[in-house]
């Protein structure tokens, strides 16, 4: 494949206005099988989305099972190793599945949105902000866009995740998807879907907040310090080894921020009628950190797992994949001066 002309240059030009994430694509541009930026790159962002959030979450079903029944019933379930055999002895192998569809797609759905909007906002974002400035204080961008994007994120999973607890914390309330959907409104109404909603966006937007930011730091930090090579020299499989490494860290620093929430909201969906209030002054402040361990293992192998399908579906549609942010030129001359 020949590299594009300089007509091909100037005609895409105008397709991608001045923007650090835009300009570092230029020399791609026969390569790539849409424009950056286009709808048709955020619609297949967030099928990568779709696809990376609903199979990781769906693969980590019986650690969130036993996660979820730790933080609800400590007394009753002790640790990991002995909610695992409490669980087995009281449903088998197969109850451990249990919640596996409210799981996939309530992630898938929240995935599509959390990855497809933070491309949509850190464009757009980027542009109000201009080339200069969207270096300067790109984590400030990275935290803006991916708060926005999980907003809306947060109101597609919220009655899956009301579905998904009460189906793996409430013996005998429901088995199925199709069976708790309706139990859940006869009993609370819509509200039921959506009373966790506040304790949700406090636990997955500072969780995304971090999986974002700190993923993209860490990327550029990586290629900075510690790969020996430009990413430009990288293969495909050597980028996306990196892209694990920076979100499995990435994942261990949003288990810690999002843990406390993450508590309030098994909680409750568990308890009909509690409040935040009710729940924090019952299990106190230790209470809100119960079941961290296991979920720094799941969240750091899901982060990493999401991020690595996410980049390699980019790979397959031959989507553009633009390299870290380097200083613009124009910021270059004014250093200079």
């Amino acid at each position: 494949m020949y590299p594009p002309s300089s007509q091909q240059i100037v005609e895409a030009s105008k397709t991608f206005p001045p923007n650090i994430f835009k300009s570092s694509i230029m020399a791609a541009v026969s390569e790539d099988s849409c424009d950056f930026g286009s709808n048709k790159y955020f619609l297949l962002c967030g099928l990568g989305g779709f696809l990376s959030c609903g199979i990781t979450h769906t693969m980590v079903t019986p650690l969130d099972l036993v996660k979820c029944r730790l933080q609800v019933d400590q007394a009753k379930y002790k640790n990991v190793v002995n909610g695992f055999k409490v669980s087995l002895k009281e449903d088998g192998v197969k109850g451990l599945a249990r919640g596996w569809a409210p799981t996939f797609l309530g992630y898938a759905a929240q995935g599509s949105f959390k990855f497809g909007l933070y491309e949509v906002f850190k464009v757009y974002y980027s542009d109000i902000l201009g080339e200069e400035n969207s270096y300067l204080y790109r984590t400030p961008l990275y935290l803006a866009a991916s708060a926005s994007a999980e907003f809306f994120a947060d109101i597609a999973l919220s009655p899956f995740e009301a579905a998904k607890v009460r189906i793996q914390t409430q013996p005998g309330f429901a088995t199925t998807l199709r069976e708790a959907v309706p139990k859940i409104y006869q009993a609370e109404g819509f509200n039921g879907f959506y009373k966790s909603l506040v304790p949700l966006w406090m636990r997955q937007m500072p969780y995304t907040m971090m999986k974002f930011a700190c993923f993209e730091k860490t990327i550029e930090l990586l290629y900075l310090y510690v790969i020996p090579k430009p990413r430009a020299q990288c293969t495909k499989g050597e980028q996306l080894v990196v892209t694990s490494a920076a979100g499995y860290i990435a994942g261990v620093f949003c288990a810690v921020v999002s843990h406390p929430a993450d508590t309030l909201v098994s909680k409750l969906n568990q308890a009909k009628g509690a409040t935040v209030a009710d729940i924090v002054k019952k299990i106190g402040f230790m209470g809100l950190w119960q079941g961290l361990g296991p979920r720094i293992i799941m969240v750091g192998t899901l982060t990493s797992a999401q991020w690595f399908i996410y980049d390699a579906v980019k790979v397959y549609l031959r989507l553009p994949r633009p390299p870290p942010p380097e200083m613009p030129e124009s910021l270059k001359n004014k250093l200079r001066q």
